[in-house]
């Protein structure tokens, strides 16, 4: 199988990045990596229920009587932070293993649903939330903000299950055989199998 060359030069880089002393170090060790791995999750559950606080209230299913502003208001600070901290914690997953979580499949659908919810966000805040003011108090918000709400729980509840899954090595690389899909959906080259799996 031939891995397109944008994707090659990616593969490249994080065997580059597997061999440096900090991800062998990170990788190894018996603290840090579970560490900062609790405190992904950690922080993934202080922004996606606050996140699902907020959504809830788009939805009309929680907070009625609230402005929407008011809700955003004091949950938005504290999303923020827990977002911030889990991206950063979340780069320092892959720095320890860059190469077995590059060609993981549930990875790389986590980062498709990641830059989704993403969409989602930059829709909404492009869009209904420029005009919160019209429905601020409204019970029931407008349907572009319903959908915003109930495509953020959706893709963050799919983003949570895939992000578990990668810790299964279901489909890895280095245990073939495998399908042709799974092969090129997680960019295998099968001459590279061994040299580029650490376990």
């Amino acid at each position: 199988m031939i891995i397109p060359p944008p994707l090659t030069i990616v593969l490249k880089f994080c065997q580059w990045l597997a061999e440096t002393s900090g991800s062998r170090a990170l990788h190894e060790s018996l603290v840090m990596y579970p560490l900062i791995e609790s405190i992904h999750v950690w922080t993934l559950a202080i922004f996606v229920g606050l996140a699902a606080v907020l959504d809830a209230r788009l939805l009309g299913w929680a907070l009625a009587r609230v402005p929407v502003s008011a809700v955003a208001r004091r949950l938005l600070p504290w999303m923020a932070g827990g977002f911030l901290v889990m991206v950063l914690t979340g780069a320092l997953l892959f720095y320890g293993i860059p190469v077995r979580t590059y060609q993981n499949i549930f990875f790389r659908l986590k980062v498709l649903l990641l830059a989704l919810a993403g969409v989602n966000v930059w829709v909404f805040h492009g869009g209904v939330w420029r005009r919160l003011a019209e429905w601020d108090l409204d019970p029931i918000t407008p349907r572009a903000a319903r959908f915003t709400g109930g495509a953020s729980l959706v893709l963050w509840a799919a983003i949570i299950v895939s992000g578990r899954m990668i810790a299964y090595n279901w489909f890895d690389c280095d245990k073939p055989p495998h399908s042709a899909f799974v092969n090129w959906a997680a960019g295998c080259e099968p001459a590279e199998r061994k040299a580029v799996f650490r376990p």
